[in-house]
């Protein structure tokens, strides 16, 4: 993992003590600041937070906050374009979710950090199986694991 982007419900579980996936999210939060991971901040997740919430709360001297460009509006738009959309899922969330990824796409970034199941882990996949790109999304639901700090390596039982 080289650099990570974090979505609104990874915020939400950040901010929030109360929430299922609270302890994942500060674990995630703490050992990319240890190792000096950089963590953005989409000006799209910031929106969205701040629906329910000032950004202000968020500590936000450790984000790297990333406007939405004219590549990432372009990228986006090409993710779309191809995207067959599953029936039920919402367009709006659908439509923020592929602006993120075509940011993380855009930037270089290897990570997602999420709680977002039904669509953008679920659209994530689908475009890295297609090869239109290769952003791992990371989800709070599995909890912590410091693998993906490692490429996937896991330390020998006991150490």
């Amino acid at each position: 993992m080289s650099a990570v982007l974090v979505d609104t419900s990874f915020l939400n579980s950040l901010a929030d003590r109360h929430r299922k996936h609270h302890n994942a999210a500060v674990a995630y939060f703490r050992e990319a600041l240890r190792r000096d991971v950089p963590l953005y901040l989409s000006a799209i997740a910031a929106s969205e937070f701040q629906v329910k919430q000032a950004v202000t709360d968020l500590p936000l001297r450790n984000f790297v906050v990333l406007p939405f460009n004219i590549d990432h509006a372009m990228t986006a738009g090409l993710l779309m374009r191809d995207l067959q959309r599953d029936a039920g899922d919402d367009r709006s969330a659908v439509k923020d979710d592929i602006k993120l990824i075509a940011q993380a796409i855009c930037e270089s970034l290897t990570h997602i950090l999420t709680e977002d199941a039904q669509t953008l882990v679920k659209y994530a996949r689908r475009f890295n199986d297609a090869g239109q790109s290769s952003v791992k999304a990371i989800l709070l639901a599995e909890g912590f694991d410091a693998a993906w700090f490692n490429n996937g390596q896991r330390g020998l039982p006991g150490t």
